[in-house]
């Protein structure tokens, strides 16, 4: 599982779009049987992916697949295992045995991630994280399911539990949700920062255009990587010394190091 990951959504009812999305520069394109497909059109765009999924190169494909209280959800595991894609995503997780029993059914080394989208998930995401892959914030959802705004403040609480759950269970960090304005890149670069800031590990994406925004969010600003870089020159050791009045010790320097290795990977 990457550490930082952007992963592009792809409504299943377009497979035009796959191959389009996996060149977009993303690591991960997630191809939507969920949200993004009619009740009336689930069969079809489950067909329409089974056949334009196999072959699909240049970036690691996960198909949302519905809930496991639908009548859709075990065609829609058949068509993941099937295809032998890298992983699913399976919507409104809120315990673990509903993540035990479809990681039962996926081959060996396909990925389960799973997606917190109520208060029951947030409840259960210490349970969740140790039963999968990783976990996602469905923010707008969630927002939905306590009747509250999507705001930084009202969804604060959850992202910090998902971030703990994740770090106690040492699974790769969460991913944050959507941010649901497509022509507003300085918006999707915030929403990125605050993620940042409280530790996830990257940010689902609706259209292209986010990608570069969302990565610049995750990226360390021009004066942590001076700093990082100052503090490294002293050398990796763990011995305490002073940089610009500051005083350096282990866990700093193994901060620096992060913040380097951060760099490396998102620009």
């Amino acid at each position: 599982m990457r550490p930082y990951s952007f992963p592009l959504f792809v409504p299943a009812t377009r497979p035009d779009r796959y191959a389009k999305a996996a060149a977009s520069g993303t690591d991960t394109v997630i191809v939507d049987l969920e949200d993004a497909v009619n009740a009336d059109d689930k069969d079809d765009a489950r067909t329409k992916a089974r056949d334009a999924l196999a072959g699909l190169e240049g970036a690691d494909i996960w198909l949302r697949v519905n809930g496991t209280e639908t009548p859709w959800h075990q065609a829609d595991i058949a068509v993941a295992v099937q295809s032998g894609i890298a992983g699913i995503v399976l919507p409104k997780a809120e315990c673990a045995e509903q993540l035990t029993k479809v990681r039962s059914e996926l081959r060996p080394g396909q990925a389960l991630i799973a997606l917190v989208e109520s208060a029951r998930g947030v409840r259960a995401a210490f349970d969740l994280a140790e039963s999968c892959d990783r976990l996602i914030f469905g923010s707008i959802d969630f927002a939905l399911d306590l009747s509250c705004q999507p705001t930084r403040e009202a969804c604060l609480v959850a992202r910090s539990t998902l971030v703990m759950a994740s770090r106690a269970a040492r699974i790769a960090p969460p991913l944050d949700g959507v941010t649901s304005r497509m022509d507003d890149v300085a918006l999707v670069r915030e929403d990125a920062e605050h993620a940042n800031m409280l530790g996830f590990g990257g940010k689902l994406l609706i259209h292209p255009n986010q990608i570069a925004p969302a990565r610049q969010g995750f990226s360390p600003s021009p004066e942590d990587a001076a700093w990082a870089r100052k503090v490294m020159s002293g050398g990796s050791g763990g011995e305490a010394r002073s940089v610009d009045g500051e005083m350096i010790d282990a866990p700093l320097v193994e901060r620096a190091r992060a913040i380097l290795e951060r760099l490396e990977r998102l620009t």
